[in-house]
């Protein structure tokens, strides 16, 4: 059998099933593609001419992991029916942006995605976990680690690049119900590859979570005062396969500028990467998630951090293994950027085409080094005695409709080159402000059970 699988307005991967009967019909397949209701898959595609062609794109294929009958999937792009790209396609504004990018800065784009998620259970008696104290913690006081090391596999038999996984920090049980946090971590690569595989990486975490008859959720957030759930992005500017991020004295002006323009756009790609009411119940003072546009080294109070990267030509293999008496080689290129923002609710497509546009927009503005400058902060910016420091810089959105307003505020940078059709930035404002969340989260203060209302009605958003 053969899968068509693409991405609908809803975030969600779709599917199309085949039989194949004949090598004719599976190269008819192959060479053509097939038809779908394209206003059944997006609420602008009007019903009166609605037709679209999905389009296989061969390197994205991998053997389904939970089939019986073997079976062949393979992501599409969308076209018209004049066998155009789709302008609005969440996958081909990714590729405008990068290809814009490439074109403008001579330079190519990688990224990553941490994504987090929770396992929802029933209980165990055998063992109890800590509360908030899950990070890295292995079994027994991690009961799912089996569905993570599970996914591991067959997202890397799907084509997923991955760094590693671990359990996180967000453990805590009810009388009812246990939660649990995990996190999959990739490899950086071309920033269209790694939106690819977050989608898949997805389907397959719940999908092993049907198999096991456990919910997984990407939610932002699961209940007052625990951890949420980021989707936190890291990036790599590189050109002929060299990192321009880091040299000997440490980080780049390259890396600086790339700085510069996340921060300079941040608030209006909270529109993209964080797109329900309770993706701004996580982004609040002290719980690791950022509230303040800024960034520092190795800081997780701040929007962008700048994780270790192995600058420094040490010897700590030879110095933690002194009977190794061969040359150990120096591996460079591993330092990235981390933007601290999104969650599990982005349009991964969307968000990382918006930054992938300010990316390129801070290597282009004549000021960056100096904006970085300005909003670069080496302290914990939640600590009372920081207050000062922090009502320096400016705040993120505190609401979906607060990100609307600063999306159309800024809607020029994305519209530029026709990377976001203005149909679009207009369809992601009118969705955001029809939450009507203004001030939520000073409207639910100390009103757990509604807050639990609100965060049951997203759990499986996107």
């Amino acid at each position: 059998m053969l899968n068509f699988r693409y991405v609908a307005e809803d975030g969600k991967l779709k599917m199309l099933n085949f039989v194949i009967t004949s090598h004719e019909h599976l190269v008819s397949l192959l060479s053509t593609g097939e038809r779908v209701d394209g206003s059944s898959l997006f609420s602008y595609i009007s019903a009166s001419s609605s037709d679209l062609y999905v389009i296989p794109r061969f390197k994205t294929a991998f053997l389904n992991p939970f089939e019986e009958v073997p079976t062949l999937d393979m992501l599409c792009s969308y076209y018209t029916s004049d066998g155009k790209p789709l302008e609005s396609a969440p996958e081909y504004i990714l590729r405008k942006a990068h290809e814009q990018f490439k074109k403008v800065t001579g330079y190519k784009l990688k990224t990553l995605g941490e994504l987090e998620y929770y396992v929802i259970s029933e209980p165990h008696r055998l063992y109890p976990a800590l509360d908030q104290k899950g990070y890295h913690a292995s079994p027994p006081f991690t009961k799912w680690n089996n569905i993570r090391k599970e996914a591991l596999a067959m997202i890397a038999g799907c084509g997923g690049i991955i760094k590693y996984g671990h359990s996180e920090v967000g453990n805590f049980s009810t009388s009812h119900t246990a939660f649990e946090q995990h996190e999959i971590e990739f490899l950086p690569c071309d920033v269209e590859d790694a939106a690819d595989q977050l989608l898949v990486a997805k389907w397959i975490l719940r999908m092993l979570g049907l198999k096991y008859g456990v919910t997984i959720t990407f939610a932002p957030k699961i209940t007052v005062g625990k951890a949420g759930s980021g989707l936190h992005i890291h990036l790599v500017v590189e050109k002929d396969c060299k990192n321009l991020m880091a040299d000997e004295s440490g980080l780049t002006d390259t890396a600086k500028k790339a700085i510069a323009g996340l921060l300079k756009l941040a608030a209006p790609i909270t529109a993209f990467g964080n797109t329900i009411p309770t993706s701004y119940l996580r982004l609040i003072p002290h719980q690791e998630a950022p509230t303040s546009i800024c960034w520092g080294d190795r800081n997780r109070s701040v929007l962008v951090r700048v994780p270790l990267g192995w600058w420094a030509k040490t010897s700590m293999i030879k110095d933690a293994n002194p009977q190794h008496t061969k040359k150990v080689p120096y591996i460079e290129g591993k330092q990235t950027i981390e933007l601290r923002s999104p969650d599990g609710s982005a349009d991964i497509y969307l968000t990382l085409a918006a930054i992938t546009i300010a990316v390129q927009h801070g290597l282009e503005m004549h000021d960056a080094l100096k904006l970085a400058k300005k909003l670069y902060t080496d302290i914990n910016i939640f600590k009372p005695e920081n207050k000062a420091k922090l009502d320096k810089f400016n705040k993120l959105p505190d609401s979906c409709w607060e990100s609307a307003l600063s999306l159309q505020k800024n809607r020029k940078y994305f519209e530029k080159n026709g990377i976001f059709p203005s149909g679009t930035i207009d369809s992601v404002i009118k969705k955001l402000k029809s939450y009507n969340d203004k001030r939520l989260s000073e409207r639910l203060y100390g009103l757990d059970d509604e807050i639990q209302k609100l965060v049951n009605h997203y759990l499986h958003y996107m």
